[in-house]
């Protein structure tokens, strides 16, 4: 089921507390123009089905990666393209936007996903690995 718009947003909006709609958008657009990079095939394409067209359009037309980013490399190259942020703040960027995301694609597509993934990215989609509690 596709998410509307404002719905999406909404929800990143409430999880990033931002100040600003600006905000929560500017921070989807980085994160998942990175995370697109990563996925291919049915994969990507179902998962962009799940999302807004605009944020969808975003996923499927990546930011080029020349090698899978390890989730430290993710966060750091979030906070270059993300103004003003720091890696602490892209993580939380990254947090709000990858657990609005993990919601709208369920279960069973999200470990599709984190199988495309260098391992780790399960806490950053808000995930935590099975049997790896802190």
């Amino acid at each position: 089921m596709t998410l509307r718009w404002e719905t999406f947003l909404e929800q990143i909006h409430e999880r990033g507390e931002y100040d600003t709609a600006g905000e929560a958008e500017r921070a989807a657009r980085v994160v998942l123009a990175l995370l697109g990079a990563h996925l291919v095939g049915d994969v990507r394409a179902q998962l962009a089905a799940r999302l807004p067209e605009a944020l969808a359009l975003v996923l499927l037309n990546p930011l080029q990666a020349a090698e899978p980013l390890s989730p430290e490399r993710f966060v750091r190259a979030a906070a270059a393209w993300i103004e003003g942020a720091t890696e602490q703040t892209a993580l939380w960027d990254i947090g709000a936007v990858l657990s609005t995301v993990a919601d709208a694609a369920g279960d069973e597509l999200m470990e599709r996903v984190l199988l495309q993934l260098p391992p780790g990215y399960e806490l950053l989609f808000g995930r935590p690995a099975p049997g790896h509690r802190p």
